[in-house]
């Protein structure tokens, strides 16, 4: 039983996928809910919600967890864990800026019918959540796989 044990806890260490998308998730969440909050208070989860036709909130609450963790998954396979949290907050903040041109510049208008890289009050006010975002995201997947590979080296 032991034996299981370790194995499942191996299959989640940092080195495999498995273990960089549980981290990428957890702090694509952690990410996702300050950012979404952020958003809830500039009544922007309606808009959200349009995406993909509906109004509620609710929907447009989990329309942006799940693209948070999308971001989240993506980012802790490409780039994670960095070797510092200097480098984690970095990583993260560039990441938040791709995303920020790539979602509320370019894809969301798309879906929504309108005009593509618009620079307003809005997308800036954007801008400073998917920093927000990004950087969170750094921090809590790069402690989470750092954790977990420390956890894997004192099983072993």
């Amino acid at each position: 039983m032991s034996t299981t044990a370790r194995r499942t806890r191996a299959d989640a260490t940092p080195t495999t996928l498995v273990g960089k998308g549980v981290s990428g998730i957890i702090g694509g969440l952690a990410g996702g809910l300050v950012f979404g909050i952020m958003m809830q208070a500039m009544g922007l989860m309606p808009m959200i919600a349009a995406m993909i036709g509906a109004e509620s909130i609710i929907v447009g609450w989990l329309i942006h967890l799940a693209i948070s963790m999308f971001i989240g998954v993506t980012y802790a396979v490409l780039l994670a864990p960095a070797s510092s949290m200097v480098m984690a907050v970095v990583t993260g903040l560039g990441w938040g800026l791709l995303w920020w041109v790539l979602g509320p510049l370019l894809l969301m208008p798309t879906a929504l019918g309108m005009g593509v890289f618009m620079i307003n009050q809005t997308t800036l006010m954007s801008l400073v959540g998917h920093l927000i975002f990004g950087a969170i995201l750094g921090i809590v997947a790069t402690m989470w796989l750092h954790r977990t590979q420390k956890e894997g080296r004192a099983q072993a």
